[in-house]
């Protein structure tokens, strides 16, 4: 997982740096804040931030006000690094959108631990999301197949009775005869498909294919 680690400090920043790596973090190291703004602007910006409280130009707090102002559709974990340690800068860094604090001089394994916490609630994030995502696609698959089934039940009705009053011989009751068998055919995927309650995939070509009769039962 990428973390941005803004520092203005070189020796805090080299500790940061290889400590995070050697956690099996991938650091990108700045150390200022505008740096810092600028990383989380790209795209593949990091989802877990360590930002210095007192930095040259843009401070933590002011990054990490503007970042919160956004609206950023992947989850951010930001942590305040400050020497800071009354109760109003702490309660002041997290009204600015911090999730956790650190103070220096920080503790290796309470570093770890909190970001680890970090990693944890984007993961979570991230699950909620895709748990969103997809009961909206469900919802509107639900729709669209409530619209379907109108003129399925039309075509199914109408079908039915031309059978009724044709005979078996006749050219067209072969070929209309298969079209009412698709018509129910249809008809059995959209019931399915609006009992879906949960994503299961199987294999198809070179990808996955959501595996319908599994995901409705």
């Amino acid at each position: 997982m990428k973390i941005l680690i803004a520092e203005d400090d070189l020796t805090s920043r080299n500790i940061l740096a290889a400590m995070s790596k050697k956690w099996g973090y991938d650091p990108v190291v700045v150390k200022d804040g505008m740096a810092a703004w600028q990383v989380m602007q790209q795209a593949g910006a990091p989802s877990l931030a360590v930002l210095d409280w007192e930095m040259p130009g843009m401070d933590g707090i002011s990054v990490c006000r503007r970042l919160r102002e956004q609206d950023r559709n992947e989850p951010l974990y930001i942590i305040l690094l400050t020497a800071r340690q009354h109760s109003a800068d702490i309660v002041k860094g997290l009204e600015a959108g911090a999730d956790d604090y650190i103070a220096k001089p920080f503790d290796n394994m309470e570093l770890q631990a909190r970001l680890n916490v970090g990693k944890r609630m984007i993961s979570l994030q991230k699950q909620r999301q895709e748990r969103e995502r997809l009961q909206g696609v469900l919802e509107m698959a639900g729709a669209v197949c409530h619209e379907i089934n109108q003129p399925l039940q039309i075509a199914a009705g109408m079908s039915e009775i031309l059978l009724m009053d044709m005979s078996a011989e006749d050219p067209s009751y072969a070929p209309l005869q298969n079209i009412q068998a698709q018509v129910h055919r249809i008809g059995s995927l959209t019931r399915k498909i609006m009992q879906i309650t949960r994503y299961q995939s199987k294999s198809y070509l070179k990808g996955h294919i959501v595996d319908i009769d599994q995901a409705s039962s």
